[in-house]
């Protein structure tokens, strides 16, 4: 099948559905972006980005991969960070993990499934890092969940580390970088309570949030 005519009608139909309410929308939309927010999350399909916080287009700019990992040689995922904060000026960063996460699974589980594998290798540093707290969980599927959430709060750490933040937060500009997690299991946000607002308190935050759930 080479046009996937289902997916071109749902277009169709959710275009419309925006214009009946708002008629400017589109021609609004056209002219620029000017989120607050940069949204790095997971590429699971289950986790769409927008609707999780009842944003419009325009309203989160987003970038997704396995696992929401940051790496500092990604210049895909830098690229992105940079554009976001030096272009379009947002206000906010979140990292958001979630529940459930096929890449941390097979991180915590030492699973093969191929080049992939040498990119789930960030994660299995993070359970490393963290391995004397996570062996202390007795319950398999509950260490799942603690890696998938320290997997964030480092994550945070990175986005906090990159010249990108630190140039920003050195000239002064308003940004906030937050460690999120999603539960598919009921469709709500919690708070890792990973917050840094500026250079000093990378390492205060880093320590309280991972002393929330010991």
């Amino acid at each position: 099948m080479r046009i996937l005519q289902n997916l071109f009608d749902k277009n169709k139909k959710w275009a419309e559905g925006i214009k009946a309410q708002d008629p400017e929308f589109f021609a609004n939309l056209s002219q620029q972006q000017s989120p607050d927010y940069l949204w790095i999350g997971c590429s699971d399909s289950r986790v769409p980005a927008n609707q999780i916080v009842g944003l419009l287009p325009g309203e989160l700019f987003v970038h997704r991969n396995v696992a929401n990992v940051v790496v500092h040689t990604d210049l895909n995922c830098l690229s992105t960070i940079q554009y976001a904060v030096d272009v379009l000026k947002v206000k906010h960063i979140i990292v958001c993990g979630h529940y459930g996460c096929g890449g941390v699974k097979a991180a915590l589980l030492d699973q093969r499934f191929g080049l992939i594998d040498n990119w789930l290798r960030h994660i299995q540093d993070v359970r490393q890092k963290h391995d004397f707290q996570i062996q202390r969980i007795k319950d398999e599927d509950k260490k799942w969940d603690r890696l998938c959430e320290l997997n964030v709060i480092e994550q945070v750490v990175n986005v906090c580390e990159t010249t990108i933040v630190q140039d920003a937060w050195s000239r002064g500009q308003d940004l906030s970088i937050h460690g999120w997690i999603y539960s598919v299991h009921d469709g709500l946000l919690r708070d890792l309570h990973m917050c840094v607002t500026k250079p000093n308190e990378i390492r205060t935050e880093h320590q309280a949030a991972l002393k929330e759930k010991q």
